[in-house]
């Protein structure tokens, strides 16, 4: 007799079977990537963690695990969203019932792109000190102030916003989150140029931007709540890898350390195979975290575990880099289309600082890990209590 597991496993390959090409890894019905997404949203397996009314299926963890891993296989994108998208999280454990049949749909298939209006120049390790504000008119809020570091936000459909609504409260507590169109009069983007060549992040500068009061997540003063979550999940992505999957290589990093062992001739030299094995166990330490932190974002758990796997991810990245550079010795001087290989270890070794600033930097992660896995005092904040209108952040 089946168990239940073997049941939805041979349902989940039975319906992959039916609808995906595993050869050409494309839909057998054609079409767009948002129109295959919308057949994995329309049979449960998108969110399947999800309750059935939310396009879930209500399945506990261990099951979630399985489908993702059954999709993995075969390459079919979609599966699992109820650990990895952002947005769709956000709304779905904070929003009203009309912001999520609206806004989590769009997500789940892809047709709409978000980026993530936090930092700011006076607020990035201090985020809960933002002093853009969403002043509430009527049935709207207009939003003045200034982002920046935001990923992404050239192409973005919709920011998620965190904006001051209350200055006479604590910082923490005056913080409204939002989700804003984008593409409106009063948003100017300028992007920031990457010592990699890359424009990844950007000024966003936003003056008069309109925001209905449907678009809010939550309660007026719940967004400092709202964005833990949302950060959560965006740890957790960075903590499996995204940061290095945005170079677009076409080789997983550990085989790349072996390959590069061997075309230099080291791949029998004691010290580079001790680093090259120790490199192998960070990312298998770290794999074994994001299975945890995946588990407890299944719960609905907004854990300081994911800080865990986005530092360990840091670390990979920048140990991977350095071990690289190694092994390739002086000809890690070259660059351009002419020294491909010493081309892509230079980019690596500079991109690498990109997880450690995006999704709260390296020392904030450590800060975190501190306080709320190893039960540290908190840093000193003079000013957590007091009205932020009277804060240093506002006076100086």
């Amino acid at each position: 007799m089946m168990s239940d597991t073997e049941t939805l496993r041979d349902e989940v390959r039975a319906w992959l079977a039916e609808h995906w090409d595993a050869d050409t890894r494309r839909a057998k019905s054609g079409g767009s990537l948002p129109d295959w997404m919308d057949q994995v949203v329309a049979a449960g397996w998108a969110v399947p963690g999800w309750p059935a009314e939310w396009w879930g299926r209500g399945l506990d963890k261990q099951s979630v695990s399985m489908i993702v891993n059954e999709f993995r296989k075969v390459g079919a994108p979609g599966a699992g969203q109820d650990r990895t998208n952002i947005t769709a999280n956000s709304v779905m454990q904070f929003g009203n019932d009309e912001l999520k049949r609206k806004i989590i749909p769009e997500f789940l298939s892809g047709r709409a792109s978000q980026c993530l209006l936090y930092s700011e120049p006076g607020a990035g390790s201090d985020l809960a000190a933002v002093r853009t504000r969403a002043d509430f008119q009527g049935d709207h809020y207009i939003v003045t102030g200034q982002k920046v570091w935001t990923s992404g936000a050239q192409n973005a459909d919709y920011g998620l916003l965190i904006a001051r609504t209350d200055w006479d409260v604590p910082k923490h507590e005056g913080l409204s989150f939002f989700i804003i169109e984008m593409r409106q009069p009063g948003i100017e983007i300028r992007p920031i140029n990457q010592i990699t060549g890359d424009s990844h992040f950007n000024e966003v500068f936003l003056d008069g931007a309109v925001v209905p009061v449907e678009n809010r997540v939550g309660d007026e003063g719940e967004g400092w709540k709202v964005m833990q979550t949302a950060l959560a999940v965006e740890r957790l992505v960075m903590g499996d890898g995204a940061g290095e999957r945005r170079q677009g290589s076409a080789k997983n990093n550990v085989i790349s350390l072996i390959d590069i062992a061997r075309e230099t001739g080291k791949i029998n030299d004691p010290v580079a195979r001790q680093e090259i094995a120790q490199a192998i166990a960070y990312r298998k330490l770290n794999a074994l975290n994001m299975l945890r932190a995946k588990q407890e974002m299944a719960q609905g758990s907004a854990s300081p575990i994911m800080s865990l796997g986005k530092l360990a991810m840091s670390r990979i990245l920048h140990e991977d880099a350095r071990v690289m550079t190694k092994l390739l010795g002086a000809a890690s001087m070259l660059d351009g289309p002419t020294h491909l290989l010493a081309a892509d270890i230079n980019y690596r070794t500079a991109n690498a600082y990109m997880t450690s600033i995006g999704g709260g930097t390296d020392q904030i992660q450590r800060n975190i890990i501190g306080e709320r896995v190893l039960g540290l005092p908190r840093e000193t904040e003079a000013d957590r209590n007091e009205p932020f209108r009277e804060s240093r952040a506002v006076t100086g």
